[in-house]
């Protein structure tokens, strides 16, 4: 089989995903450790995409594959570390800087 169509196999593959963009409010999102915290606890789930956290807006940012990932799950395992989510808002509603980092100002 050529790499070409090794290609179109995957792309098709992911085009029968129904992939998700949801925001996470989480209240209790205060730190960098609570921000590793979170991107641990959803990382390397089957269907998580990309996992992103707003320290400033208390909010992250989950790309996911709905018929992988039990949402209900990932909630409940958020609220046992200790970051349980307030609520759910469609797509991605904060932007997070490039570079995945905060800008400091001041010395």
């Amino acid at each position: 089989m050529s790499p070409d169509c090794n290609e179109s196999t995957n792309n098709e593959e992911r085009t029968n995903k129904l992939m998700s963009q949801i925001t996470l409010n989480v209240p209790d999102i205060s730190c960098a450790h609570c921000e590793k915290t979170v991107l641990s606890t959803l990382q390397g789930k089957p269907g998580v995409n990309s996992v992103q956290v707003s320290i400033p807006t208390k909010k992250v940012l989950l790309d996911y594959d709905e018929s992988t990932l039990d949402l209900e799950q990932a909630k409940a395992d958020l609220d046992e570390e200790g970051y349980p989510v307030a609520n759910i808002e469609q797509g991605f509603t904060v932007q997070l800087p490039k570079g995945g980092f905060i800008p400091l100002t001041g010395k």
